[in-house]
């Protein structure tokens, strides 16, 4: 463990105005509140907020959040209070230490709904203080690089909410370094086989090619002294993780990527990097649609950078990142470059960006969201995502996420805009509202008076501001029908428990239901959002249909040894009354497949591995998906109608995507969750006997599982 002598000097390295007796007394503070606690690992517990405050040094953040890293599980897990912190340390630090002990709390990798709640939390204690999500942030890299002390179940839970949530969110503070390690220590415990074929290859590339890194970078110096540059030149091999995902996404072995080599030139200024720049492309092939300029149009982040692909030796490609120190400093910290030291000053860096304008521009398209899935359907879609940089007709620059669309272009510019909106045009030419927009390129939105926003829209747009958007005016304009409809769906319901749907029942329902009044659970009800049983559980939990039957669930299927798990097959969705088969895997228990499902091909030389099943006696609960591909007419209120159907075969609706939109006609899966094979025949009659169902046919796709399996 740090000493505390040491760890002043780390601070006192950046900051030499420093006060180091208020480091010394939290230093001191800490062991003493921890005393006697203990990690997973055996070692005192006070190593863990001692390692955390040193990884923040390494960001040379100030005093206030060294001394908040020591002191962040104080008020959670010892004695100390509050009102204690606020007089021993300031009402700053007191503040900091409640806000990280707050999101300590957050179930972040929760159920959809609750962590959609989280997520706002998050945000709003992101707003009050952005130094909070920094220790936090510490305390997640200290914890992942510890990580093997806990036991398998545990890791796999934080190592998944790591690479959900705190790499993504690091990576879009400008925290890269930090976002690249979480994921590799994520990636190292999800999955350690392929971390590690990863690592084992670039052993053999070094062997087979020698250092590639050291003749690159040597080069790279020799060109730029040539031309007078001053400059630093670092390679690096890209993080393991980093190349099992680019493997992914192109769908190629190692020996085919290109660009898993790095390097950075940093410069004394800003002409420098265009100098550089030439000087690099001259020298080596450019790879044509692989260079960035974030110098003139830097990230919302601060992040300023040139970024270049080029044809190495023996063609390899590598990546090049072309920057100034002081950008470079930015680069390395991102939004906390606002709080970094250096001699004793606050750090003049231009390129800081202000966080509190940084994170209101994150947070203000999602105020309007009152859904929680769309909540958290935006929030990913910001994280997650790089950006693109495109013009108006007037030269203002708008930034977008990577794939969007002008019709996010145009809900970027206004909302007013984004509705009315009724083509694009891309460099002068005439283009599909679809069109993915690229770096550099400027759009402008033609607009209708009349036009209102459409539900193909939803497919078509990328950022959360221009789905909420559309989404909000899309609701606007069926509520009147989904409200009557709604209201005719709570009447039935609640008669057939012997209640009348009275307004104070429905508004009590809104309330449990977290809705913001009747009006919008009528709306929701009507559009096939929440189910009428949902909103009578709401109200008379104990009068609700129940989702259980009279079979067990854990008893379902007959023909299975005592403590042998089994799920059904993603495939072939076998229901209750078909004949079935199962075949055994290893750490996953027996799959259940229907007997003429055509995933089981791949096992008919395998006989040892089959079971024969059949489903339990008795009334099974209405908790087995089916996916139906149906074709249903264009025309107003079909889907409402076709959502009340299933409903009235007491079905549930748990997903509705569309796959195919036409003036006249859409395809749309949607599963349904049912009984039994009787069940599912009930609810197909019903459907094909609607004048607006042109055909219901039960989606089996043998893909989904032929290749998996047949490799275990």
């Amino acid at each position: 463990m740090i000493a505390a002598e040491d760890l002043v000097a780390l601070v006192r390295n950046y900051n030499p105005k420093t006060n180091a007796n208020l480091i010394r007394a939290a230093y001191e503070y800490g062991a003493r509140m921890h005393e006697g606690q203990v990690r997973h690992s055996g070692e005192p517990y006070f190593t863990h907020p001692v390692a955390v405050a040193a990884i923040l040094t390494e960001q040379q953040l100030d005093d206030a959040t060294i001394i908040t890293a020591l002191l962040h599980d104080t008020i959670e897990d010892t004695k100390s209070t509050y009102s204690e912190i606020s007089r021993l340390f300031g009402p700053e630090v007191a503040m900091l230490v409640d806000g990280v002990t707050k999101l300590t709390n957050l179930q972040l990798s929760s159920s959809e709904t609750k962590q959609a709640e989280n997520f706002r939390k998050l945000f709003m204690a992101m707003s009050k203080d952005l130094r909070v999500i920094l220790v936090k942030l510490a305390d997640r890299l200290h914890n992942m690089r510890t990580i093997k002390a806990m036991r398998l179940e545990k890791q796999q839970q934080k190592a998944r909410e790591t690479m959900d949530i705190f790499a993504p969110l690091a990576g879009r503070m400008g925290m890269q370094w930090m976002r690249e390690e979480l994921e590799d220590l994520a990636f190292r415990v999800l999955n350690p086989e392929g971390r590690a074929s990863i690592i084992r290859r670039f052993i053999t590339l070094q062997k087979e090619a020698g250092d590639v890194i050291h003749r690159i970078t040597s080069d790279m110096r020799a060109e730029l002294e040539k031309e007078g540059i001053e400059a630093e030149v670092f390679g690096r091999a890209k993080k393991p993780y980093s190349i099992w995902r680019k493997m992914q996404e192109k769908e190629m072995g190692f020996s085919r990527l290109s660009d898993i080599y790095g390097f950075r030139v940093i410069t004394r200024s800003d002409m420098d990097c265009y100098r550089a720049l030439g000087v690099i492309h001259q020298r080596w092939r450019a790879v044509p649609e692989r260079f960035k300029d974030y110098v003139s149009q830097p990230k919302s982040n601060g992040y300023r950078s040139i970024h270049t692909t080029v044809s190495g030796r023996d063609g390899k490609r590598v990546e090049v990142q072309i920057r100034t120190r002081q950008m470079h400093d930015v680069a390395e910290t991102g939004v906390a470059a606002h709080w970094s030291y250096r001699d004793g000053v606050r750090s003049e860096n231009p390129f800081a960006v202000d966080p509190v304008r940084w994170i209101s521009s994150l947070t203000e398209q999602f105020d309007g969201e009152d859904d929680h899935d769309e909540f958290l359907e935006a929030v990913k879609l910001e994280m997650y995502t790089d950006q693109v940089f495109c013009f108006t007709p007037k030269g203002d620059v708008v930034k977008l996420p990577r794939g969007a669309t002008p019709l996010d272009f145009a809900y970027a510019i206004h909302t007013r805009i984004g509705s009315a909106c009724v083509g694009a045009k891309i460099d002068g030419l005439r283009v599909p509202l679809w069109t993915r927009m690229k770096n550099g390129q400027s759009v402008e939105i033609i607009t209708a008076e009349g036009q209102t926003p459409q539900a193909t829209w939803l497919d078509i747009a990328t950022t959360g501001k221009a789905k909420t958007a559309i989404r909000r005016s899309l609701r606007e304009a069926n509520r009147e029908r989904f409200v009557k409809l709604g209201r005719e769906l709570a009447r039935s319901a609640f008669e057939n428990v012997g209640k009348k749907a009275s307004d104070k029942a429905l508004e009590k329902a809104a309330r449990t239901l977290r809705l913001q009044g009747r009006e919008t659970l009528l709306a929701r009800l009507g559009s096939a959002e929440i189910t009428a049983r949902e909103v009578v559980q709401a109200v008379y939990p104990d009068l609700a249909p129940a989702k259980t039957g009279d079979v067990d669930l854990n008893r379902a299927v007959v023909g299975i040894s005592e403590g042998q798990s089994f799920e059904r097959a993603p495939c072939c969705q076998p229901l209750p009354g078909e004949r079935i088969v199962g075949i055994t895997h290893r750490g996953r228990g027996v799959i259940v497949h229907s007997i003429d499902c055509g995933s089981l091909a791949a096992f008919e030389d395998q006989p040892a591995r089959w079971l024969d099943l059949q489903w339990a006696a008795g009334n099974h609960a209405p908790i087995y998906a089916v996916s139906l591909d149906m074709t249903i007419g264009n025309d107003a209120g079909v889907l409402g109608r076709i959502c009340t159907l299933i409903g009235e075969q007491q079905a549930n609706i748990s997903d509705l995507k569309f796959e195919d939109r036409k003036p006249d006609f859409y395809r749309v899966l949607v599963d349904i969750e049912l009984r039994d094979a009787e069940h599912l025949h009930s609810v197909t009659s019903a459907l094909e006997a609607e004048s607006d169902v042109a055909s219901v046919e039960r989606r089996r796709n043998p893909s989904l599982s032929a290749a998996k399996t047949a490799a275990e």
